[in-house]
């Protein structure tokens, strides 16, 4: 592990990290499929990838495709299932000198209740990110997450089967953040996340079919950045709980725009699919900003940004 001048530690709501960055979930396994290309313990933290009650096979492919600053994907929420996860992943992760969270969905409440529960047995999890972009299979399929009602209801939910601190992660496809923030806060989360995906496609104009087997997926890297940050600084503005910031952040500079509207971490997904040391570089480049300009404690630029 490297060490920096600078003090990069963060503390927010239950949540010590060693420095700001974490690997967001989707682009990092769960763990240990990096284990020999980069070490999580760099990082502040990694968020695993999904876990759902039961294996999913996830969509058929073709299941990621390239577009202009980003990328499409469709995986699906492939996983092994929460029993299989207990088994062959969580004693992995005893090794990992970093904070592990573990991204949990479901289509019922029902389904993220219990597999909640079932990770109350794992302290090597510090806390649960809730992924409430998912579609409720018993309302007809309307996204969990796009309804401020339905979101309460999942944060709840979670809450009352688990002892972990709880991190709910909001889908930007929404018409207004605001409501969606307030709702999973008054419902009890210690922390939001934000953005999930953008929903988009791409159409292969020689054979003109979806380029994705699923038709369309969502939206991550440089691109949706700027959508990103908006919502950060809007949801940093509604809610007193902390809020985590996601999309596109490739460099030090971009994880510092998410800083300094006032994220209290910032998670580096897509970045892994080009380099698997994204974050640790992120993590270097923010010991470099700070250094170069006198700052002794990152925690300074927290919400340091100037409107007026």
């Amino acid at each position: 592990m490297e060490s920096y001048i600078t003090d990069l530690r963060v503390e927010f709501g239950p949540l010590r990290l060693k420095n700001p960055v974490l690997a967001a979930s989707g682009t990092f396994g769960y763990g240990d499929e990096f284990s020999h290309l980069s070490d999580p313990s760099d990082m502040g933290g990694i968020v695993l990838k999904g876990i759902s009650l039961r294996p999913r096979a996830g969509n058929p492919p073709p299941r990621i495709v390239e577009t202009p600053a980003g990328m499409l994907n469709a995986i699906g929420l492939a996983n092994i299932g929460v029993d299989r996860f207990l088994e062959e992943k969580v004693p992995r992760l005893r090794e990992m000198d970093t904070v592990v969270i573990a991204n949990i969905y479901g289509h019922t409440l029902e389904e993220y209740g219990a597999v909640a529960r079932r990770l109350e047995v794992a302290p090597e999890i510090t806390a649960l990110e809730v992924n409430i972009s998912c579609p409720n299979v018993a309302q007809g399929g309307v996204a969990f997450g796009t309804d401020p009602g339905q979101s309460a209801a999942v944060t709840r939910c979670v809450l009352d089967n688990t002892d972990k601190p709880v991190i709910v992660k909001l889908s930007p496809n929404v018409t207004d953040i605001r409501p969606i923030a307030r709702a999973v806060e008054e419902a009890g989360a210690a922390a939001i996340s934000l953005i999930n995906t953008i929903t988009g496609m791409v159409v292969d104009v020689e054979t003109r079919r979806p380029r994705l087997g699923n038709v369309t997926g969502g939206l991550s890297g440089p691109a949706i950045r700027p959508v990103a940050l908006r919502m950060v600084y809007e949801a940093v503005n509604t809610v007193n709980i902390p809020v985590i910031g996601v999309g596109g952040i490739v460099t030090a500079h971009d994880a510092l725009e998410f800083l300094i509207a006032g994220a209290s971490a910032v998670q580096v997904g897509t970045a892994h699919f080009v380099d698997p040391r994204a974050g640790i570089h992120i993590v270097k480049g923010l010991d470099d900003y700070c250094k170069e300009r006198g700052i002794g404690r990152l925690g300074d630029l927290i919400g340091s940004l100037q409107v007026n």
